[in-house]
């Protein structure tokens, strides 16, 4: 038994002595003795990897904007007089129409003070109709030479002045009715109301620049979305803008979503901009509009606007997963005919709809590995499997 054992050991040492004696002999031959090893990797089957065509499509880009949705109409409700809140009559959230009655305001002083200017008109109608019967009789009177000239232009003036009471008068009791109707506070637009900031009882004022807020109102149906546009946005934007013709300006389209949202369900267009750059946050506030036929854009929420700012060229689409980073560079890994994998640095551009846009490094021909990038490297042969650009994307949103 100890004798076959001592046989084997020496049968292995044999083995080991003469396989470093054939690397010596190549060695000295001028051959490396790498070679030995690298035969014995190109003996082992090539690794699989996952590659898929360069797309290409026609892509118009995009920048996304922050913003905030507004109300096109929001109205402040303010009385015009003063006085005592006598009765409240709207509901917190509901919807008004123009004309609707939400406040009444103690209306007995300003009734009286109504009152009290038509009486003055009644008085100043009188005085009239004496004066033009008195201004009637003088010129009879001044063609009979029963009175003097002077008298007659007396006559006369008098009724000139009672008619301009009478108006004085008219004008004061307009405005009388004017602050009556106004102790009945309505609402001046159709919209969505808030909550009521007074409660009955309580003394408000009507007096400009320091009226009571009663409560506030927003119109309904289509709402603006304000965005602030950056300096090199807004050139890029106008370059598109400026071969359009100007009657399609007003329609470039945007699309919007809100916190929650994973697309971009909210279609609308540019409404109008800004005239001048801010120079303090170097920006320009751009205003859109959306339509909002279910209510769900309530005003002031947050929003994400998608501006187009390219028309519609071809670009080269690729996933994200077949790009690595070196370091500062962006890179992927192509397969060629002879399936050997090479080396790219590329340049990225946007995202659209899942994919990476890439500016420079690929052309439409190339082949990207898109899983099994850490078993490979530049120059190595594999095996491709290829799929196409629709899986991978099944495949990525898994």
């Amino acid at each position: 038994m100890k004798t076959k054992t001592s046989l084997r050991i020496v049968l292995v040492l044999s083995l080991l002595v003469a396989a470093v004696l054939i690397l010596q002999a190549r060695a000295s031959n001028g051959e490396p003795a790498a070679t030995a090893a690298t035969a014995a990797a190109a003996a082992s089957p090539a690794p699989k990897v996952t590659v898929a065509q360069v797309e290409q499509q026609n892509v118009v880009e995009h920048r996304e904007l922050l913003g905030r949705v507004d109300a096109i109409e929001t109205v402040e409700v303010r009385p015009r007089v003063s006085g005592h809140i006598q009765s409240v009559n709207l509901h917190p959230g509901q919807d008004v129409q123009q004309g609707d009655l939400l406040f009444t305001i103690d209306p007995r002083w300003y009734q009286a003070a109504f009152d009290l200017a038509q009486s003055t008109v009644n008085r100043a109608k009188v005085r009239v109709r004496i004066a033009e019967r008195d201004a009637q009789r003088s010129n009879e009177l001044l063609k009979n030479r029963a009175i003097s000239v002077e008298e007659a232009e007396t006559r006369t003036s008098l009724l000139d002045e009672t008619r301009a009471e009478l108006l004085a008068a008219e004008a004061s009791l307009a405005t009388a009715q004017l602050d009556l109707e106004h102790t009945q506070v309505r609402a001046p637009i159709s919209g969505r109301i808030n909550r009521a900031y007074v409660t009955s009882g309580n003394l408000i004022s009507g007096a400009p620049g320091s009226a009571t807020l009663l409560t506030t109102i927003v119109s309904n149906g289509d709402v603006y979305v304000y965005a602030d546009v950056d300096e090199a946005t807004l050139l890029t934007f106008n370059q598109i803008n400026r071969a359009k013709d100007n009657t399609n300006k007003a329609a470039i389209p945007v699309t919007m979503q809100l916190t929650g949202e994973t697309d971009y369900p909210h279609h609308g267009r540019i409404e109008s901009s800004d005239n001048r750059l801010d120079p303090a946050t170097g920006s320009l506030v751009l205003r859109m509009v959306f339509p909002n036929p279910d209510g769900k854009l309530v005003p002031g929420l947050a929003a994400r606007v998608m501006l187009p700012i390219s028309s519609a060229e071809p670009k080269l689409l690729v996933n994200e997963r077949a790009i690595g980073t070196n370091q500062s560079q962006k890179f992927v890994l192509t397969v060629n005919d002879t399936n050997t994998v090479a080396y790219r640095t590329v340049k990225l551009g946007p995202i659209v709809n899942g994919k990476r846009i890439i500016r420079d490094g690929l052309t439409p021909a190339d082949r990207i590995i898109i899983n099994g990038l850490q078993r490979v490297s530049a120059g190595m042969t594999v095996t491709p499997e290829t799929i196409d650009s629709v899986a991978v994307t099944q495949a990525s949103n898994l």
